[in-house]
């Protein structure tokens, strides 16, 4: 995350800053500033002489009146949709000396993390929110397997702790994949996880589960999903990334960032690849296709929310 600055692409380094209860710091934006009203992490623009971790113990202490102890890096967002081409790096803050105080902004509010979603956020600031309060990973099921060992395999996986798990059994019809999620759904939801139906919209309307939209449903209207119910969509390319804006999905999977078997005429985007698309949209995007929890670091310094993948989780050691 220790890029160097451009002329093209202003580099800004903000503070997930966290108190001892896990709750987040969010600076409401001042009245004489453009977004005006909206709330960010604090932070701002790097000067050509610092180094990221620099720039943020400056400006927390210019902004907040705190000394930074120790950071460590969240993620790197590529955003390409503002003014100017910015490179966010944020990094979370747990140590701190001193009582944060709004020195430039108008409000500060510590905010519990599944609540960063309703306050209104700049575009690019909202994959870091998504960062600090959403699953790192998406683990989808493979392809070929009776029902009776997915549904052993999707128990291993929330007890190692995955919390987002795709349901994706083409070798089943409709009604037997709503079954095997239907048994599923009173485990999942005692791991507080969540379990999303692939392309099965009617199924997902009438469980009250999640859905994962295929990239030939992005054309379709929004699915009649309760508050919730997590909507994702598969992309592959900036038309597929903008219709996913446009039905207000809550995440994307986008790929593939590594050539894979299960798709071998689809050329790679690779991880600069995956970082241009990233720049032109706001959601989270979990990049997948060859990919493994060890890639997790890289794909965070990519913008990613984290890693999708079906061998590389299953089956589980």
């Amino acid at each position: 995350m220790n890029a160097p600055l451009t002329a093209s692409r202003l580099s800004v380094v903000a503070a997930a800053l966290t108190d001892a209860d896990g709750r987040v710091l969010l600076a409401q934006r001042p009245s004489t500033h453009h977004h005006a009203g909206l709330w960010e992490f604090p932070g701002g623009k790097r000067e050509q002489h610092e180094s990221p971790l620099q720039a943020l113990r400056r400006e927390l202490h210019e902004e907040l009146g705190i000394e930074v102890q120790s950071a460590e890096p969240l993620i790197c967002i590529p955003f390409d949709l503002g003014q100017r081409p910015i490179e966010l790096d944020v990094y979370q803050v747990s140590r701190f000396a001193g009582v944060p105080v709004a020195l430039e902004h108008q409000a500060l509010h510590w905010v519990e993390r599944r609540a960063l979603a309703q306050y209104p956020l700049p575009q690019a600031d909202r994959p870091a929110a998504a960062a600090l309060s959403r699953p790192d990973r998406m683990a989808v099921t493979p392809e070929g397997i009776a029902a009776p060992s997915v549904a052993e395999g999707v128990i291993g996986l929330l007890r190692a702790g995955h919390r987002l798990i795709q349901l994706r059994c083409p070798q089943l019809d409709a009604s037997a994949q709503r079954e095997l999620a239907a048994a599923l759904l009173p485990d999942v939801r005692k791991f507080a996880a969540d379990l999303l139906l692939n392309g099965d919209i009617e199924g997902a309307e009438r469980l009250g589960c999640g859905l994962h939209l295929r990239s030939a449903q992005l054309q379709q209207t929004r699915p009649r999903l309760a508050s919730g119910q997590i909507l994702s969509a598969a992309c592959h390319d900036l038309a597929d990334l903008a219709r996913a804006e446009a039905l207000r999905v809550d995440c994307v999977v986008l790929g593939a960032v590594m050539s894979t078997a299960t798709h071998p005429g689809r050329a790679a985007l690779g991880w600069a690849g995956f970082a241009q698309l990233r720049a032109c949209s706001s959601l989270p995007i979990y990049a997948i296709g060859g990919l493994c929890a060890d890639d997790l670091t890289t794909a965070r310094r990519h913008g990613a929310q984290g890693v999708a993948a079906i061998r590389a989780f299953w089956p589980l050691p």
